[in-house]
């Protein structure tokens, strides 16, 4: 197979993934208490990890001083983009907070260009405030059709952006999954911490399963998302993570009887259409 096909298939599965993950959270989230889900997840999937990441000798904590605090915000702001996601989801339908993530591209460019001075032409500029717009028809800031956890979503766009700047701040020598390994730990740590503050409710054995299923699936989401960084061209096989909105609308819809209205759909399609503008202009650029 080739490269760039296998790639892109990584990439496919690892949106697919993700979204089956959010799914079975949601599906949870009506009965058990956000910081248990979270806690209990993150003891399956930190323990996973931990066994996957010692098969394949990928724990080394040996970096420098710079990329051991690079580690440590990175785990800090995906404990915000964990917490600010599942609190978006749980009172979100799943397109509408998938279609709010969809902007993180965009995001993520006009962070380095922000912060780390990267070139950004005039055509990537303008399809990154077109794709703003998009996300304003989606998250509708006003007195209708506005949810107020759609900050939640906001906040979580934010967190993970600047997860993304900071990983491309790292050395390539620290092991990536020893740095997913980190930030699953910590979130573990900080959930459990947090759900003291929560009575725990007794789970039946479907809640079981459904946190259970979404422990691996989380797993394979990283787990693929770490081979796609080792295999193929990254700019053709970076536009496939907007398949995960696809999975969004068919298990929002089959799942939760949700389908967006018009106006956030025609948001998502802004969105994604200058997401890959933006990416097909950085390909032509390097």
């Amino acid at each position: 197979m080739q490269p760039n096909l296998q790639g892109a298939l990584l990439m496919m599965g690892s949106m697919a993934a993700f979204t089956i993950n959010d799914t079975l959270v949601k599906a949870v989230g009506g009965t058990v208490p956000l910081f248990q889900i979270i806690t209990l997840r993150g003891a399956v999937a930190t323990l996973l990890l931990f066994v996957l990441a010692r098969q394949l000798g990928a724990i080394d904590f040996r970096m420098s001083r710079h990329d051991a605090g690079l580690v440590a915000l990175r785990s800090l702001s995906e404990i915000g983009a964990t917490y600010f996601f599942l609190t978006a989801l749980m009172n979100m339908p799943l397109a509408n907070v998938t279609a709010i993530l969809q902007i993180l591209p965009l995001s993520v460019t006009l962070g380095a260009a922000v912060f780390f001075g990267e070139q950004v032409g005039w055509r990537r500029m303008l399809a990154i405030l077109i794709g703003f717009c998009g996300m304003l028809l989606i998250v509708r800031p006003g007195p209708d059709g506005f949810s107020p956890h759609a900050i939640y979503a906001l906040a979580a766009v934010g967190c993970v952006t600047m997860r993304d700047l900071t990983t491309r701040r790292m050395s390539a020598q620290v092991p990536s999954l020893t740095v997913t390994l980190t930030a699953s730990t910590t979130i573990f740590i900080v959930a459990g911490l947090a759900s003291l503050t929560d009575d725990w409710v007794p789970l039946n054995s479907l809640e079981l399963a459904l946190i259970a299923g979404s422990s691996v699936f989380i797993l394979l989401g990283y787990l693929f998302s770490v081979m796609v960084m080792r295999i193929g061209d990254v700019s053709f096989i970076a536009p496939f993570r907007y398949t995960g909105l696809i999975w969004a609308l068919l298990l929002g819809w089959a799942v939760f009887g949700d389908w967006p209205d018009p106006i956030t759909l025609l948001g998502a399609t802004i969105v994604v259409s200058t997401g890959l503008f933006a990416l097909s202009r950085e390909r032509a650029r390097r």
